[in-house]
């Protein structure tokens, strides 16, 4: 849904902060490649910011933002095995711009990522919400250690030359993938809920209520040229751990979804069907939330 391609690698306008995480919270409005403001949250977690240095970077789903009860949940939970950083894709909450549901939003993970390394947590998962699942995935494939191996048609080479384009993909890759309740492909109209998001996306009048009843500002371009889909992403993803969770009884997107995902990974990923769970952050139990969390940590070692 915007005219120049969202996995372009550029400079980051992150600066190491300190060696030290910081031990209370902090509040910041993050640059994203492209020059959009990005409002970010970073929570040192039960273990003060220190622990085994881990942090999560919660990626929330479409109409979300940092401060809702479902993505407040999220982090707390998490943030009882390592720190915490939340933030709000473009077009909502405090962020600027305007949404492209899953195109660029990839250039905000990777700021936010770029912040939690600079704030000195050596080790980054990235956690995903349906929109936001899409994204960590895509995140993965373009910013990580294959990304400058495969030719990968999103990923272009900033004029500052190469070996600056490598150290953007450095401090912005993540060390572990969690995709939870995301699509494998983009376009799906195949249920009710994704025939409705798609006549909010695609139509002046759905902007319009997405605005004002949603808190969502959604950009009136058309994807051009077509993001890297999901399930094109997911073998560019190897050798990081990638997890992809999804519930039975997901309204948006059945198990065909997460079955096409975990085919594409291969041996290279794992594939958890949720018995009796719905749709992205609201439907994940906190039960479900801490296995995540011991999945993740487990990785580390």
């Amino acid at each position: 849904m915007s005219s120049d391609s969202a996995g372009h690698v550029a400079r980051s306008t992150i600066v190491p902060e300190s060696e030290t995480p910081p031990r209370t919270r902090v509040r910041r409005f993050l640059t994203a490649a492209d020059g959009v403001a990005i409002e970010a949250v970073y929570e040192p977690g039960a273990a003060g910011g220190r622990g085994s240095g881990g942090v999560f970077v919660i990626a929330h789903g479409f109409t979300g933002d940092l401060g809702r009860p479902h993505v407040r949940r999220v982090a707390r939970t998490l943030a009882r095995y390592g720190a915490v950083v939340t933030f709000s894709f473009r077009g909502h909450g405090a962020s600027g711009g305007r949404s492209t549901v899953g195109d660029r939003e990839v250039l905000d993970l990777a700021a936010a990522v770029a912040w939690a390394r600079g704030l000195g947590h050596p080790r980054v998962t990235t956690v995903g919400f349906s929109m936001g699942g899409s994204v960590v995935l895509r995140h993965a494939a373009l910013y990580g250690p294959r990304s400058d191996a495969r030719e990968v048609r999103e990923v272009r080479e900033v004029r500052e030359g190469a070996q600056d384009a490598q150290e953007a993909r450095e401090e912005a890759r993540t060390d572990a993938v969690v995709s939870v309740s995301a699509p494998a492909r983009w376009y799906y109209r195949g249920t009710a809920p994704m025939r409705r998001l798609h006549w909010l996306v695609m139509r002046p009048e759905g902007r319009l209520l997405s605005r004002y009843g949603l808190r969502t500002r959604i950009h009136h371009r058309d994807w051009d040229p077509v993001p890297l889909s999901p399930v094109e992403a997911v073998p560019l993803i190897t050798p990081t751990p990638l997890l992809i969770v999804h519930g039975d009884r997901d309204a948006y997107f059945p198990l065909d979804h997460p079955r096409m995902l975990a085919t594409a990974a291969g041996d290279h990923g794992e594939l958890w069907l949720e018995p009796g769970m719905g749709h992205a952050e609201n439907a994940a139990a906190d039960e479900l939330l801490h296995r995540i969390a011991r999945w993740s940590v487990a990785q580390a070692g």
